[in-house]
């Protein structure tokens, strides 16, 4: 960074390298504490930071673990950043929650390399200070800096914003502004679906609002504010809900978005489709998230997935892992093409064919099922009362029995009505050959039932859900499951032999490798029944939901905030997702009109369908959008096959208004008309998820560290930095959305703050999720109120004032001392030892698992018509219309993965650790395949595909990037297999030189080196202009792409 001074670098004060205050305040303050010179001031056992009035708690962001961080400030300056020990995440086990600040700040914990760079995130001096608007073409990167007013004006009133033509404004789209309109226009589209309203009784009650519906004939489609939509990347728990209370229930458009479907969406749809429990006549209340309890576990396998490097993440799961290692404890298996860092520490590496997993696990559960390696006694359970009896907290559904139709196909779960055992909404087993009806959730009645049952009952034949799976299992033998993995079988059998030797302390682990294909649910589906099948739900080492967290939000009896609900005329709204998520195709007037097949694929099962946000306004289907607010994300960049998104964006026709708001000028952003600074993750509030890896109960907050280096503006008269918030709370005001400004909480509770409303967060989760303060943490005492000030004594007004922030917890004297502890040790964390109760966990799951899951099977896909199956099958790559996808003319098969370095895209600045220790990524290819080739390492080579023959990324008004790299061959991959891990090969993040008031800001060459190979991942044909997608589950493919290797 020293390299980076103002005088030869930036010179535009629209960035924070261009301003006095980088030159002459940062990079003295960090140069201080940097070398080994930097401390040779010091009188003896002198540290500046041992002194609690210099450290802000927090949580990092640069990935989605959410470590809580510890931050060092000097002189108002972040300059070091440790991991907190107070968390769980960061310390095994953490420090008591009890310890005074002023003995907790003694203790370092543990942080990975991403999280300790951030303060290079933090001060990259590619940030952006003030508001940039479009001076040229989509993509030109030129730009003009604007006041902060201004933009606003311009994105609420429209005009003709660029001389090419009228833009609508946010005016134009905040179409139904009444609540009581919203509701009704709701219900009655719904009815006219459902045909209990003609469409012409429709239009005639309504006539004199059809002008606000996106289209008369299509009312169930909503009104005009759903064309408004917002996409965001990143974002996490407390941004996520401020942002979709504005959007959702302020402004009235359904369509809000994050990243999920681009990360890993089909493992949490598998998960929650299989704990869903089943009350009130409806499945739901499932756990998204699972994880091994990897400090007691003695066998674990991996899928696509590990503990060193990403998944969720390597700072709580190394410890643990290395733990269980030093000990003797564990041993474990990594299925993975690429031999990772945590497959080096593996007893077994499993290199299968890159989306072959479930045939891995179909494999393994054949020879279980065969060899009577599962728990039997655990499986019968069918109800409550069942497990109780047996000392388990979870149960199965394992005997339940499902009808099949006149072709022998499983549809749903037989009901006692329908062969007569009871008139109420129960379910049947079948034991020593009578048939049982029962409630799964009674816990007074046992009932068990036989695993495997074939059998006939009123001319209704059906089998039990463990039989089913066993039919899918014997479609194949061991052998062949093998084969398509392309594994031995004797490896196969090893360890399935090996996960059934440890009862309850073994589990299949799976994340992001096993679920990012077309068949990525059912994947996810087959691995999970790895562990209903030994029953090590809720045991200690055993599959674990977590401790979870304090509701924040407020939805807790007698919490002071009940966020949700405070909300007056709050507006609501209906329609349906420009991704046509969450509602099946049947539930619609375009099926009603069109029938099978869609137009494009509807998701009934998932949500978040990031990918398909901008594709599908291109394609217009279901209807155009005409503004895309994108928040912390790339999905240009991000997102597989980004060329059509690339094109779209450029195009203001096909969208005609683009927002942006992040820190830099990224990938996707400089394709926007209006570009906002953000604050950064340790400038700002979040209350971040936490891992199931972690057992104890664990709610981090996320806190301004320093003041941010964004220009202040003023909302609702308000001095506050600029922000998404700001944002949002300055279109509140223009727009008068419900909820903001004065009583926008309710009497005497004004909104006009970010913090008015984080701020109850953190009071809620002081209070606890118990009434009457019985779960509340203590007060802090005066001496904590003093440390509390002084750490926050370099915050100006606009960021802290105490009053202020007392204020919006209604100055409940009481209620801010408890707030401040917990801000002073940076969230809420419950003792390690209420993790663990015996040999059971803490806080146990307490529920249903399903091997055969109804939900699905009830959906059909919207383009076949067909069914999708309640079992785990093992699927080939498919188009959306089904047809198979074979490319075998392209020999290699493509995989990413990710270095512990490298975050999603703020890591490339990061020259202390991805740029020194790695400066570029290669084209890891198997020594053998690289010689057949005639390649030796450090040879340039590009990648294509099927779909992208050149293998360029098309940057539209920016010019064209070859996707190129250096190969680099090793044994540690499959033969065939080609990967290349993420977080390189920039053209944006200050890659690149752009013009922002006619001045040319230099790009930094570092951050081009390397490739992204996301553009040569292969385009969905039946589409045209988005990525191969699993149907069921979301999932954005990543590794179903087949690609040549071509020397440049």
């Amino acid at each position: 960074m020293k390299s980076l001074s103002r005088k030869n670098f930036l010179k535009s004060a629209a960035f924070l390298g261009g301003t006095l205050m980088f030159s002459e305040v940062i990079m003295p303050t960090l140069s201080r504490f940097q070398g080994a010179q930097a401390y040779a001031g010091l009188s003896q056992n002198e540290y500046p930071f041992d002194s609690a009035e210099h450290i802000i708690y927090s949580v990092c962001l640069q990935c989605h673990t959410s470590c809580a961080i510890k931050g060092k400030i000097w002189n108002g300056v972040l300059v070091k950043i440790e991991g907190n020990p107070y968390c769980p995440l960061n310390l095994l086990p953490h420090i008591p929650y009890d310890t005074p600040p002023e003995q907790a700040v003694l203790v370092d914990a543990k942080l990975c390399p991403k999280g300790i760079a951030g303060v290079q995130s933090q001060y990259d001096p590619y940030r952006i200070r003030k508001v940039l608007k479009r001076a040229g073409k989509r993509g030109e990167n030129k730009w003009q800096a604007i006041p902060f007013d201004q933009a606003i004006d311009e994105i609420i009133n429209g005009g003709d914003l660029f001389g090419e033509g009228p833009v609508p404004g946010l005016k134009d789209l905040y179409a139904v502004r009444d609540p009581e309109l919203m509701k009704t226009l709701a219900a009655d589209a719904k009815a006219v679906v459902k045909g209990e309203m003609t469409l012409e009784d429709f239009k005639a009650k309504h006539a004199a609002h059809l002008d606000k519906l996106i289209d008369p004939d299509m009312p169930d489609l909503g009104p005009r504010n759903n064309q408004f939509v917002f996409q965001a990347g990143r974002i996490q728990g407390g941004r996520a809900d401020f942002s979709k209370r504005w959007l959702l229930d302020a402004f009235g458009s359904v369509n809000w978005y994050e990243h999920t479907t681009i990360c890993e969406q089909s493992h949490h749809i598998a998960y929650r489709e299989m704990t869903n429990q089943y009350k009130d006549g409806k499945w739901s209340g499932g756990k998204t998230h699972m994880k091994p309890d990897l400090t007691n576990a003695e066998f674990v396998i991996f899928f696509g997935t590990g503990a060193f490097e990403a998944n969720f993440g390597p700072t709580p799961l190394s410890e643990m892992v290395t733990r269980g290692l030093q000990e003797g404890r564990l041993q474990f298996a990594v299925v993975d093409p690429r031999f990772s860092k945590t497959a080096a520490k593996a007893r077994w590496w499993v290199p299968i064919k890159p989306g072959t997993d479930a045939a891995l696990a179909l494999g393994m559960i054949r020879w279980m099922l065969d060899n009577q390696r599962y728990d039997a006694v655990y499986l019968s359970n069918a109800n409550k009362a069942a497990a109780i009896a047996h000392g388990e907290t979870t149960w199965s559904g394992a005997a339940w029995l499902v009808k099949l139709d006149d072709a022998g196909n499983p549809t749903t779960f037989l009901r006692a009505k329908e062969v007569g055992l009871s008139e109420e909404d129960r379910f049947v087993v079948s034991k020593d050959g009578q048939l049982a009806d029962f409630d799964p959730n009674d816990d007074k009645n046992p009932v068990a039932g036989d695993l495997f049952v074939v059998g006939e009952a009123g001319g209704i034949r059906f089998k039990s859900a463990l039989q089913l799976l066993y039919d899918v299992v014997k479609e194949r033998s061991v052998e062949e499951w093998a084969a398509e993995c392309g594994i031995e079988p004797e490896l196969l059998v090893t360890l399935a032999r090996e996960f059934t030797s440890h009862g309850k302390r073994a589990s299949a682990e799976l994340y992001r490798g096993a679920v990012q294909h077309t068949n990525g649910y059912y994947n996810a589906q087959a691995i999970i029944a790895l562990n209903i099948l030994i029953g090590n739900g809720d045991w200690t080492g055993g599959l674990a939901a977590g401790g979870g967290q304090w509701s924040a939000i407020g939805a807790k009896e007698g919490q002071p905030f009940p966020l949700g609900s405070l909300h007056p005329n709050k507006l609501g709204s209906y329609g349906i997702p420009v991704t046509r998520e969450r509602v099946k195709y049947e539930d619609s007037l375009y099926f009603k009109r069109d029938g099978y097949p869609a137009k494009r694929p509807w998701y009934p099962m998932t949500n978040n369908v990031y990918q398909e946000i901008i594709p599908a306004a291109a394609a217009g289907y279901p209807y155009p959008i005409k503004a895309l607010f994108i928040h912390k994300g790339t999905p240009t960049f991000a997102a597989p096959a980004g060329n059509p998104a690339i094109q779209a964006l450029s195009d203001p026709k096909v969208i005609p208004l683009v927002i942006g708001c992040d820190i830099v000028v990224g990938e996707t952003t400089m394709f926007c008309d209006y570009l906002f600074p953000d604050t950064s993750i340790w400038e700002r509030w979040g209350i971040p998820p936490t891992t199931p890896a972690v057992q104890s109960k664990t709610s981090g907050v996320r806190q301004p560290m320093v003041d941010p280096i964004v220009e202040k503006v003023k909302v609702f008269g308000e001095e506050m930095p600029i922000s998404m918030e700001a944002v949002m709370l300055a279109i509140a005001e223009r727009l008068g959305l419900p909820g903001y400004g004065k009583d926008g909480f309710g009497p005497g509770m004004d909104f006009t703050r970010p913090e008015d409303y984080y701020l109850k967060m953190v009071a809620n989760i002081a209070f606890g999720d118990k009434p009457e303060v019985k779960d509340a943490v203590p007060e802090a005492d005066d001496m904590e109120l003093a440390i509390f000030r002084k750490a926050r004594a370099h915050l100006p007004p606009a960021v802290f004032d105490e009053a202020r922030w007392k204020k919006a917890i209604g100055n409940d004297e009481s209620l801010w001392r408890r707030v401040v502890y917990v801000l002073n040790r940076g969230g809420r964390f419950e003792s390690f030892e209420k993790g663990y109760k015996g040999e059971q966990l803490g806080h146990p799951f307490g529920g249903l698992f399903t091997i055969y899951v109804e939900n699905v099977a009830k959906v059909k896909h919207s383009l076949t018509g067909k069914p999708f199956s309640g079992l785990p099958r093992y699927e080939p790559v498919r188009q959306a219309d089904g047809t198979l996808v074979e490319d075998n003319e392209y020999e290699f098969h493509l995989i990413t993965y990710k270095e512990i370095i490298g975050g999603q895209s703020r890591t490339i600045g990061n020259y202390w650790t991805q740029n020194s220790i790695l400066a570029e990524n290669y084209v890891l290819m198997n020594r053998g395949d690289m010689q057949r080739l005639g390649l030796r390492d450090g040879d340039m080579v590009k990648l294509v595909s099927a779909t992208n023959p050149e293998g360029v990324w098309d940057l539209g008004n920016g010019g064209k990037l070859v996707v190129s790299g250096r190969a680099k061959g090793l044994e540690g991959i499959r033969p065939g297999t080609v990967a290349v891990s993420w977080h390189y090969g920039h053209w944006a993040y200050g890659a690149r030189d752009i013009v922002v008031d006619g001045q040319l800001i230099a790009g930094d060459s570092r951050r081009s080196a390397g490739l992204c190979p996301n553009v040569v991942m292969r385009i969905d044909e039946t589409l045209g202009n988005v990525c191969l997608t699993d149907p069921i589950g979301g999932s954005a493919s990543f590794y179903d792409t087949r690609i040549k290797v071509v020397r440049v």
